[in-house]
């Protein structure tokens, strides 16, 4: 045991070394490429770094070596990125026609023009919309009376794969998960947290994030056209969308619109795009009753951030990184989990969004060293020490919650339904230091009608646990952070509190466990008792440079 402490105090020491600046102009990385701002000549352009390979006839020095264009001879032609167009297009060179961008192979003059990202994709030096071939909205004639069926009729197969993912779900196949692995699990079931409980009981409320348009997914009722495609193809609306006196999902103007209303409707269904940040946050940085709440490393600031300190990667000044390129989709099923969640949506894929995806190199040993980073002692840690623990050396930039008590309104009152309905009252806290564990990639994640046991570690009932050690695992930040709510007294299972009597009815604790109980098969005067529950929750999130 001894010799246990002695080799995990050196490990953390030497890992806290290399996250504590060495002075106090802490070296910034803001476009991310892994070379910071003293040794990247552009250091707002990935594209341009010491590791770079030198583009022919651009005028530009890609690879920071102080030399434009070194090693071109007139008359050379290059095609760095293998689309058949050459760089420059020349009597030399036998490429039909110059490349525009001889880094990205999908952006030639053989390309169609992607309307909708920002890159003159065909090489005919103009931009999205301003390309004729942007020029006919295939959207145009959509209409918000027509929704989603005119999006079903060119779009079936998507709709499909929607249905098939844990965004809609809400429930998946468990292949990391130490309890009851391999069965289906999710939020829309069995899954029990220490912030909002279960959804038992309050679909009302606790489906407003659900990517359809207002119906349960397990709904008989619940067809193809439940599936609300704007929510992630609409900023706007995505912003806007709440539940509707008839109990679907739209914006409040949706609710008896007038001429007016229904004009901003059809611009909805008629401007589409592809998911940006904004669409994601909504949902990921509003999770467990507000802004920040639950994961510690998302927030809405994100969304307008421009400080490389804040957030490297989705900052908009500088690498402004869109969720989808580290959480990619394949049809409709996307990679990326927290370790307090339960499903996997992509089996084939795996979970696991790797850091080295990007950062080619950086996962060997020696690869810090070979990229000519900053700090190479990280070098020494990289088998047992994953990225995020030194580059996510803070989390709550913006307050986070840390504890959570039902028996207690938001404002402190007793949660007795004088006062009316409200959220439990929230203790949080901003710019704190993670919790270090080891964390092999598999957890063991209460589930409902489990009985509660307590973990000597904390004296508390864990609704989530990494699971790992030195030999098996890495080491990883998490947020951890405690509640108090009800268990069973018999049964030890925790009890399933109906939040919509807590948050949108009554606001009587005692109501809403009542009701609970009698949700779970239990008579409604079931003996019960409160306890306090305790999650560790993976950081990803707000690396800084």
């Amino acid at each position: 045991m001894k010799k246990f402490l002695a080799i995990f105090g050196i490990l953390f020491l030497l890992c806290a070394l290399s996250t504590a600046p060495a002075f106090a102009a802490k070296p910034v990385d803001a476009d991310g490429d892994g070379y910071n701002d003293k040794q990247d000549c552009n250091d707002a352009d990935a594209s341009i770094n010491p590791g770079a390979v030198e583009i022919c006839f651009d005028g530009i020095d890609q690879n920071c070596d102080g030399v434009i264009d070194e090693g071109c001879t007139p008359g050379t032609c290059t095609d760095n990125d293998g689309d058949g167009y050459g760089d420059p297009a020349s009597a030399d060179c036998t490429y039909p026609d110059l490349d525009c961008n001889d880094v990205l192979a999908a952006v030639n003059p053989g390309a169609s023009e992607v309307c909708d990202n920002g890159i003159d994709d065909d090489c005919n030096g103009l931009v999205d919309s301003a390309d004729p071939a942007c020029g006919t909205n295939p959207h145009a004639g959509n209409t918000w009376n027509n929704y989603p069926a005119d999006c079903m009729g060119c779009h079936n197969t998507q709709f499909n794969e929607m249905a098939d993912s844990t965004h809609y779900k809400w429930v998946g196949e468990t292949t990391e998960m130490a309890n009851a692995n391999g069965t289906l699990q999710g939020k829309l079931t069995n899954a029990v947290n220490s912030y909002c409980i279960n959804i038992l009981g309050d679909w009302k409320i606790c489906g407003k994030c659900h990517a359809g348009r207002g119906l349960r997914p397990d709904d008989q009722a619940a067809g193809l056209e439940n599936i609300d495609c704007l929510m992630c193809h609409n900023e706007d609306y995505a912003l806007g969308r709440t539940r509707i006196a008839d109990g679907t999902m739209a914006p409040a103007i949706a609710d008896n619109p007038d001429a007016a209303d229904l004009a901003i409707l059809d611009g909805y269904t008629q401007t589409i795009a592809k998911p940006t940040t904004q669409n994601c946050l909504k949902c990921h940085a509003n999770a467990g009753g507000g802004n920040a709440v639950k994961r510690g490393d998302l927030s809405m600031e994100t969304i307008s951030n421009t400080n490389a300190d804040f957030d490297v990667h989705m900052n908009k000044s500088a690498s402004n990184v869109q969720c989808q390129e580290c959480h990619v989709f394949t049809n409709h099923k996307t990679i990326g989990r927290g370790s307090d969640l339960r499903p996997t949506d992509d089996v084939a894929r795996g979970s696991e969004v790797k850091c080295y995806t990007c950062h080619t190199g950086f996962e060997a040993q020696g690869g810090h060293a070979a990229a000519g980073a900053n700090r190479t002692d990280a070098d020494d840690h990289v088998l047992h020490v994953a990225c995020q623990s030194c580059h996510v050396d803070e989390f709550a930039k913006v307050a986070t919650e840390m504890h959570r008590d039902w028996r207690f309104h938001h404002d402190g009152t007793p949660a007795d339904g004088v006062s009316g309905p409200g959220h439990p009252h929230v203790e949080k806290a901003a710019n704190l230091q993670p919790e270090f564990k080891f964390w092999n990639r598999t957890s063991d994640n209460y589930l409902m009608g489990d009985a509660a046991v307590i973990d000597p570690a904390t004296g508390f009932y864990p609704t989530s646990r990494p699971l790992g050690d030195l030999n098996d695992g890495k080491l990883y930040p998490f947020k951890y952070k405690t509640a108090d709510q009800p268990m069973v007294s018999g049964s030890k299972e925790l009890l399933m509190l109906d939040t919509l009597v807590y948050i949108g009815q009554t606001g009587d604790a005692v109501e809403a466990i009542e009701s609970g109980l009698a949700n779970m098969g239990y008579p409604t005067n079931e003996a019960y008792e409160w306890v306090t529950t305790d999650t560790y929750q993976l950081l990803n999130h707000g690396v800084a440079p």
